[in-house]
């Protein structure tokens, strides 16, 4: 007799069947998708991953600078390794950077819905700035009003403030382990009826979920879950399907001696699970969306207990 618990009560998706299909699914069938314009690919090689990823970013700037226009870019904070790459590629080559403008995915709150200060060393800005901006010679940096992070004055403007640039060029990203695109959580999907109210929300200041808690603690903040900000400032559906181009980068790896990643199982529900509101990721399928998936975090899920 097969042994099939109820998924845990504080998950917001609970669709068991539907989790049982898409963890079943191959790594030889993982880029296969019904919409063409939702592009899946694997790089096996984490070198070439961030390599990858930061010569998309750069590709976005320069390409702005020929066309002699402003290049709009929703970052996220991490994976950090390919904007110290990237920067590499700037000065490398000289790419003035002045007509690039950043809008941060997100910034860590307290209880009360207040942002990170910018001192404060678990911030995103604070990374955001030593792992990037700062590496960049001064010469060729953005202007310093052209960087924005959302914070707890700003959080009510912001979508305004990407959508007065004319929207976002492009938006980079990842998917967290409740499915959550930048901190906008899969707990937010009850608070909307339709999905057409679901795609028009904007940024705000979000609880976060235990998942999100438990994925950062392992990743930021050395295990220490005590040491997690409960709440974040996070970007809405509406400013991510509002870029007009999406790039997300999957690289959730547990260790490198381990063989596992914790983002085997998210990454298919979000690539190849029904587009819902309780998996946030899954709004990237119906957007046109470049989905690059590092190998280990493409390898089947199943795993052989015999």
């Amino acid at each position: 007799m097969a042994f099939m618990p109820a998924l845990a009560k504080f998950l917001d998706f609970q669709d068991a069947q539907e989790c049982a299909r898409v963890r079943a699914i191959k790594r030889k069938d993982i880029c296969k998708h019904a919409n063409k314009d939702f592009r899946i690919r694997i790089i096996d090689s984490t070198d070439q991953f961030y390599a990858a990823f930061a010569l998309d970013i750069v590709n976005q700037i320069v390409r702005a600078r020929d066309e002699s226009r402003k290049c709009v870019l929703i970052l996220p904070v991490g994976p950090v390794p390919q904007y110290e790459i990237a920067a590499s590629m700037i000065n490398t080559l000289k790419i003035d950077c002045s007509h690039l403008v950043t809008y941060n995915m997100d910034e860590y709150a307290d209880e009360k819905g207040e942002t990170a200060p910018a001192e404060w060393a678990g911030s995103f800005a604070t990374a955001m700035r030593a792992g990037f901006f700062g590496k960049l010679d001064k010469k060729l940096r953005p202007k310093d009003e052209s960087i924005h992070f959302p914070n707890t004055k700003n959080i009510g403007d912001y979508s305004n403030m990407i959508a007065d640039e004319g929207g976002a060029d492009c938006c980079y990203g990842g998917i967290g382990w409740c499915g959550h695109i930048a901190f906008w959580e899969s707990s937010l999907g009850h608070e909307f009826k339709t999905m057409k109210e679901y795609k028009a929300a904007g940024a705000r200041i979000v609880e976060l979920t235990p998942l999100t808690i438990i994925q950062n603690c392992l990743h930021s903040f050395g295990g220490d879950w005590s040491w997690v900000p409960p709440k974040a400032a996070s970007i809405g559906p509406r400013d991510i399907l509002g870029a007009r181009m999406r790039s997300f980068w999957l690289d959730g790896m547990c260790g490198p001696f381990t063989g596992m990643a914790w983002q085997r199982f998210i990454a298919r529900l979000a690539a190849h699970c029904y587009v819902n509101k309780l998996v946030p990721g899954t709004l990237l399928q119906e957007a046109r969306t470049d989905y690059t998936i590092l190998g280990g975090v493409a390898d089947d899920v199943a795993i052989d207990m015999s």
